[in-house]
């Protein structure tokens, strides 16, 4: 309901502006904010365990890659399902997503990692550039609800409840931020018209930035040397302890 009236909101401040109605103010609703389901590093365990390339078929195979994918990318299922072979820079580590939820082009870096398992891939899927990356044994181009129906079968086969494809996404976020990484470049990467969105899913792994806070907190790293002993300020008289 909120992003309906986001949008009814940006059209009629237009038309407030050019005069053709009454100015009023367009309120959002207050809801609580539910935290976002995300994968447990249990259950990536389990999902990114690469099953033998040479025993397994090709869907195991590629469903495998596309966990590696989503997890790496944090992409939206959308952009995915649409990106061919030629979107993909080796060279540059990039990658070219041409048609997102905003419509707008956009390069996000692809990591080194990821980029093993996409090149390893390719030798098997192979195919011209303008195919699609993940496809059915076909060739063709997978379904929003194929794609859905594959990883539920895909995550159960390997002991794990959870089938969203979306919280793949949500647990980019997490560990990136976790990780360290800053928001700005994760609104970039996540494809986010405004940073608002991205502050989102700060405030939903609040508890989780609690984890070894003092361990990577600044101040508690800098006032203590290696054997845990405070640093001692200096200044120009003898000693400030106990000033």
């Amino acid at each position: 309901m909120n992003t309906y009236l986001t949008g009814l909101r940006s059209i009629f401040n237009f038309f407030m502006e050019e005069g053709y109605m009454n100015k009023f103010k367009v309120e959002l609703l207050k809801t609580e904010k539910k935290i976002k389901e995300t994968y447990t590093d249990e259950e990536l365990e389990r999902i990114l365990k690469k099953p033998n390339v040479k025993k397994c078929k090709f869907p195991e195979y590629r469903n495998w890659v596309m966990a590696n994918y989503f997890l790496g990318t944090g992409n939206r299922l959308r952009t995915a399902l649409n990106l061919e072979i030629g979107h993909l820079d080796f060279e540059n580590n990039l990658i070219f997503m041409g048609k997102t939820k905003n419509g707008r082009q956009q390069l996000i870096p692809m990591s080194k990692s990821l980029s093993e398992v996409l090149q390893e891939y390719l030798i098997y899927r192979q195919g011209e550039k303008s195919d699609y990356l993940f496809c059915n044994q076909h060739g063709q181009q997978l379904t929003r609800d194929g794609l859905a129906t594959i990883f539920q079968k895909f995550h159960h086969s390997r002991g794990v409840e959870k089938t969203s494809l979306h919280a793949y996404r949500h647990t980019f976020a997490k560990k990136w931020i976790l990780n360290g990484g800053d928001i700005f470049r994760l609104q970039k990467i996540l494809g986010h018209s405004s940073v608002e969105m991205v502050k989102n899913y700060v405030e939903m792994f609040s508890d989780d930035l609690q984890q070894d806070f003092d361990v990577f907190n600044p101040l508690d790293n800098f006032v203590k040397d290696k054997q845990g002993n405070h640093i001692k300020m200096k200044t120009g008289r003898k000693s400030v302890m106990g000033d």
